[in-house]
């Protein structure tokens, strides 16, 4: 079967990695040692993935702005303490493999800094898997589109030939901003239902799904 996409964009958290849960928790530790409000589970995890200005004004409003980066700062720490809890999810090594063996060019875009990322990858020992990556701290944050302009620049492919895969609702606006395709899962950090208000092509209820999917329609 011919390729449909060239070039795959997947987010990192919540999407490979299982990681929605300790930046939950990491999120609320930090607003909390600032003095502001810890926000629920929902409101931690629905801005996982966005820029990091417009995400600290949604998960700490009661926190000023000059304790922005004592929050940052306290998020890294509780993060850090957390993620060697954090592994990929089930079927993902293995998807990644077809998806190379079947000529596809791979890409991470990701709300993580590259320091994250770069650490993330150890990790999950995927430092080869990927042909490029793209972080917020070095592009922009999501839904800016900047970060899949910048890959699809790297390689040449244009928006009708590559795939944005996310785990929220910033992932298919970033996708559709920049034109391409987007398929969602839902198995991170926001629920189907506010995926599916963005039109992907298809939300993934599973690792498993996700994989038949893509070699069926990638």
């Amino acid at each position: 079967m011919p390729r449909c996409f060239d070039l795959i964009c997947f987010d990192w958290d919540g999407t490979l990695f299982d990681s929605t849960a300790a930046i939950t928790r990491a999120i609320q530790h930090a607003v909390r040692d600032v003095g502001g409000t810890p926000p629920d589970d929902a409101t931690a995890a629905w801005v996982i993935g966005m820029a990091l200005a417009p995400a600290l004004l949604r998960v700490a409003p009661d926190v000023p702005p000059e304790k922005y980066p004592e929050l940052a700062d306290r998020y890294r720490y509780h993060y850090s303490r957390l993620a060697g809890q954090v592994m990929l999810f089930a079927g993902v090594r293995e998807m990644l493999a077809q998806l190379r063996e079947r000529g596809h060019l791979l890409a991470i875009a990701t709300g993580k800094s590259r320091a994250g990322l770069d650490a993330a990858l150890r990790q999950a020992q995927l430092e080869t898997s990927f042909d490029a990556s793209r972080t917020a701290d070095e592009s922009a944050g999501k839904p800016d589109p900047k970060m899949l302009h910048e890959l699809m620049d790297l390689f040449g492919t244009p928006p009708e030939r590559t795939l944005m895969i996310g785990d929220t609702s910033h992932d298919v606006d970033m996708a559709q901003r920049a034109h391409c395709a987007a398929v969602a899962v839902a198995y991170g950090a926001h629920t189907a239902g506010s995926l599916l208000a963005y039109s992907p092509r298809f939300v993934a209820p599973s690792v498993a799904a996700l994989r038949q999917w893509l070699l069926e329609n990638a």
